[in-house]
């Protein structure tokens, strides 16, 4: 009897329990929540602000401190050499800039501030580019917070591409442009047919956020990659800017417009004619790396191994043409040296200050040529090669060239073996070429 009696106030006892248990599990989980819900709110709140702008960055302070409205005037009115270091341009050619750029650039005024002046933004732009500050030094320089400038910045970059690239980045597309560009390889560098040089660099960038190795590179940072195709003096007449760090030259090259225009002939070379002093008719072509596969529109060195003398020439001779491309990359990194930092933005803001880069290098190819030219490899007298200034520092970063599935084609090694009987007969030698295989 004591039993059932026991037997029967534990179920009761369970049957009371159990609504007590599951209220009081409720009410811990409502608990919870309520906490989170407090915090997030007060994540949420913003701090109420003890001032609307910093006394150091105000208007009155940065038109009496700031480099743009002093250190900057001071430099055009007395040391103009120092207003180009500062900014990697003459003032002529910044206020062409702020010409054309800054209609595009001009804010409305508000009722709570007025806009900042194109001039302004323009000049931190600039300077970023230059010299590669953060803008958190930046900010201090021109007492504009680095809010602000990250917005700016970018935005600059996009007019500056929008108002110049069509005109100082245009690939030929007529035979008679081609041609001209041919004749200057063939003129400075004794290279006839040649019509560009083709190369790629890497471009640091800091990891983006969920891409895992994609933008990895094989020397073990994070970066994009730069194609270009250079002429004879230095300029860049086509650009492919954003492959993955991961990929090589020959992977960006073969799914480039440009090897499309190449295969099917859209590209608009001359009709292959006799080069100086020969007979036989040779296509034109561009000069390559081993990145690339041989065609008859690509010509690149002979392979290093068991190499005879006559190819040794040949490799001596297209090399001396593919130098401009190396000289390209070392003026655009040294002018603009963002480029050999590792840069905080995104990879679609890096494009765009990429292709700003080459758009105010070309732009200086063609307005102030000789201020650059110190810069690049030179010959002496005796041809020996006298490296540029570029060279004794860093520079960007060369594309891994792994051997993609390019295959030479047979009709351009026998254009290649052709160019080497050239090269080495009375018809296309240059007095100094043996000298130089023998230096090596």
């Amino acid at each position: 009897m004591i039993i059932s009696h026991f037997v029967i106030i534990t179920m009761l006892d369970q049957q009371m329990l159990l609504p007590m248990l599951i209220n009081m599990q409720y009410m811990v989980q409502n608990d919870q929540d309520a906490v989170l819900l407090l915090r997030r709110r007060r994540r949420n709140q913003r701090r109420r602000r003890t001032c609307w702008v910093r006394p150091w960055l105000s208007a009155e302070r940065r038109l009496q401190f700031g480099h743009y409205d002093q250190l900057m005037r001071e430099l055009r009115m007395e040391d103009q050499q120092s207003f180009f270091n500062f900014l990697r341009m003459p003032p002529e050619m910044f206020d062409e800039l702020l010409n054309r750029v800054g209609p595009r650039i001009q804010k409305r005024d508000t009722i709570f501030r007025k806009a900042l002046e194109p001039g302004l933004k323009l000049a931190i732009t600039i300077r970023h580019l230059a010299s590669g500050d953060r803008y958190s030094t930046l900010q201090y320089d021109f007492r504009i917070a680095r809010n602000t400038i990250c917005t700016f910045i970018p935005e600059v970059c996009h007019e500056i591409v929008q108002e110049l690239k069509d005109e100082v980045i245009s690939c030929p597309t007529e035979p008679e442009e081609w041609r001209a560009i041919s004749e200057e390889f063939q003129r400075r560098w004794n290279i006839p047919h040649a019509c560009g040089a083709l190369d790629g660099k890497h471009i640091a960038i800091r990891c983006p956020p969920k891409t895992g190795s994609l933008f990895r590179n094989y020397k073990g940072f994070f970066s994009i990659v730069l194609l270009a195709l250079v002429d004879a003096d230095y300029k860049f007449l086509w650009i492919d800017v954003g492959g993955y760090g991961s990929m090589s030259d020959a992977q960006i090259y073969n799914a480039s417009e440009l090897k499309e225009c190449l295969e099917d002939g859209t590209i608009g070379f001359p009709e292959q004619g006799p080069m100086p002093n020969d007979d036989q008719d040779m296509p034109y072509f561009l000069l390559g790396d081993d990145a690339f596969g041989l065609r008859t529109y690509l010509m690149k060195p002979y392979s290093l191994r068991g190499m005879t003398k006559e190819q040794a020439i040949t490799n001596y001779r297209i090399s001396r043409g593919r130098r401009v491309v190396e000289n390209a990359f070392g003026i655009l990194a040294q002018r603009w040296q963002i480029l050999l930092s590792t840069m905080m933005q995104g990879p679609d803001i890096v494009r765009e200050i990429t292709e700003t880069c080459i758009c105010l290098h070309n732009l200086m190819r063609e307005r102030f040529a000789m201020l650059q030219n110190g810069q690049v490899d030179a010959e002496d007298d005796q041809h020996n090669i006298i490296p540029g200034q570029w060279r004794a520092t860093a520079n960007m970063h060369e594309v891994d060239n792994v051997v993609g599935p390019n295959r030479d084609t047979i009709a351009a090694k026998k254009q290649r073996e052709y160019l080497k009987l050239y090269f080495n007969s009375p018809a296309g030698s240059v007095p100094w070429q043996e000298r130089m295989i023998t230096a090596q």
